[in-house]
């Protein structure tokens, strides 16, 4: 008998992420998965994100009696039950109906924070009343600075914890593969279209009665009667900012009082230049291989960058985790968190909201497995002295 992975619909007989994976692979139309899954150009550096973890090896300790370990990490004065957080991602309700409120469900029983971005599809102040767990705001610093004082405001006055600007957008990176399945922009091919239409429960999920999702919380910006998620994609595409500089993040510093992260910092230098600008944290990034080709990846960059702005801001991390164990091995390079991207979509996509603590429930459960092998009682305990990279 061949190996093989789960083939059914039921989310709690996943046993990893990759499972979920093949899951939502099922569940959604073409176009919608390579929207999550894609990368720009050849793919390199989205392939090097996942291929660097295999590059570093443990170095266990033995005979330590550790007991069920401790997965607790303190950032910005709040206990996170676990070392990561859910990271910004945009269209989520193309994978399930609320997708943006499944994965703030998600992270609030998992007791993880959940960032919600600027291109969502569920409006910030709605979703703040409705889960009270610790939220973060993702920016897209666009041209119109209204609209970003705008957004800066919006997320002040739902009481947003932290607000983690975009800095690694100036232009849209080439994504082939997504654009391989549009013979115009927004208008699918033929192929895709009758793929649709091969997914019913997808449809009717998702698109039955009101159409594709629209990006909630750009709506006063857009056109009066002109809302849709057609008009709202177009305006972000007029509106990237390819001028963005560190002047307009001091903009920013001074006009938002609370926790404040530059996400998209891939060198030493620009992390340095980040403690200057009076920033709190930085997330090491490429942008899931969505951005630059041939990029270096976050995890390798992240023993300088730690050894350099460590200990004078909170260094997050996101790119390739699949395993608990990856999260654990960002920490041992001097990580003080992780985002989560990918691995939590894959379980909203399998399953919604149970879905995605399925797959949050995983990688908690990699990470105790993992510890007590290598022979850590908490977090504080995974250090350098674990791998060998």
């Amino acid at each position: 008998m061949m190996r093989a992975h789960y083939a059914g619909r039921d989310v709690t007989r996943a046993i990893n992420v990759e499972d979920l994976r093949r899951m939502a692979r099922r569940r959604l139309p073409n176009f919608s998965f390579e929207y999550v899954e894609g990368g720009a150009e050849d793919e390199v550096t989205l392939r090097r994100n996942r291929d660097v973890f295999e590059r570093i090896a443990w170095v266990p300790r033995t005979l330590a009696g550790v007991g069920p370990p401790e997965l607790s990490v303190e950032i910005f004065g709040r206990t996170w039950h676990l070392p990561f957080a859910i990271a910004p991602t945009g269209f989520n309700g193309l994978l399930w109906p609320q997708g943006d409120l499944a994965l703030a469900k998600a992270a609030a029983t998992a007791g993880v924070p959940f960032t919600l971005s600027t291109v969502s599809n569920y409006a910030l102040a709605k979703l703040a009343r409705e889960v009270p767990n610790p939220l973060w705001f993702q920016l897209y610093p666009v041209k119109d600075e209204r609209v970003v004082d705008g957004l800066i405001d919006r997320a002040r006055d739902a009481g947003c914890e932290a607000m983690m600007v975009t800095t690694d957008v100036p232009i849209f990176g080439a994504r082939e593969w997504d654009q391989r399945n549009y013979r115009a922009p927004l208008k699918l091919t033929l192929p895709n279209v009758l793929d649709v239409l091969a997914h019913p429960r997808w449809l009717r999920r998702v698109m039955f009665p009101n159409g594709a999702p629209r990006f909630e919380n750009l709506l006063e910006f857009l056109p009066p009667g002109s809302q849709s998620a057609m008009v709202g994609a177009k305006y972000m595409g007029t509106q990237i900012n390819s001028r963005l500089s560190w002047e307009d993040i001091a903009r920013m510093r001074e006009r938002w009082k609370g926790k404040l992260l530059l996400k998209g910092i891939l060198s030493v230098e620009d992390a340095r230049r980040s403690v200057e600008a009076g920033v709190d944290g930085i997330v090491l990034t490429n942008h899931g291989g969505r951005q630059l080709d041939s990029c270096v990846s976050a995890i390798e960059l992240l023993p300088a960058v730690a050894a350099e702005v460590g200990n004078r801001l909170t260094v997050l991390v996101d790119g390739g985790f699949r395993r608990g164990s990856d999260v654990l091995k960002a920490l041992a390079l001097g990580a003080h968190g992780v985002l989560v991207g990918r691995a939590v979509l894959y379980g909203l996509a399998a399953g919604g909201e149970a879905g995605a603590s399925h797959a949050l429930n995983l990688l908690r459960a990699e990470m105790e497995r993992t510890m007590i092998l290598l022979g850590c009682r908490s977090i504080a305990e995974v250090g350098r002295h674990l791998i060998r990279a």
